[in-house]
């Protein structure tokens, strides 16, 4: 079962499972896809929208990509105290093992922005030892 990364960041939980996809991967051609699946919960007591994303994914060999952009999977959900919002997306990486980790950019109904940060997590093969 792959670990799952989690954080607060004022009330706003956010937990992100990754999983390889063996599938879409194509390791002779230096190809490996990790889809991974984000949930984000509104423990606090203010309404919030997610308004971008900027993830920072690190492959094996030390190399960094940086994506920002607006919302998540074509969304930019609002969460009411209490709600949660689920997504999955995926990550192509050159090399067999990497980490992502980020923050999603969010705006209260004040118009106060705030970032929820996202835990490091690790794109690996299954029962691999990195």
């Amino acid at each position: 079962m792959p670990e799952i990364s989690e954080t607060t960041s004022r009330g706003i939980v956010v937990r992100v499972q990754a999983y390889y996809v063996p599938e879409r991967s194509q390791p002779r051609d230096g190809l490996w896809f990790f889809a991974y699946q984000v949930g984000i919960e509104n423990c606090g007591d203010e309404t919030v929208k997610l308004l971008s994303r900027h993830w920072i994914i690190t492959d094996s060999n030390g190399n960094t990509e940086e994506v920002r952009g607006p919302g998540v999977v074509g969304e930019q959900p609002v969460l009411q105290p209490g709600a949660r919002f689920q997504y999955t997306s995926a990550c192509p990486l050159p090399t067999p093992f990497g980490t992502m980790h980020g923050s999603y950019q969010m705006i209260t109904d004040e118009g106060e922005t705030f970032d929820a940060k996202i835990a490091p997590f690790s794109l690996n093969l299954p029962n691999a030892v990195n």
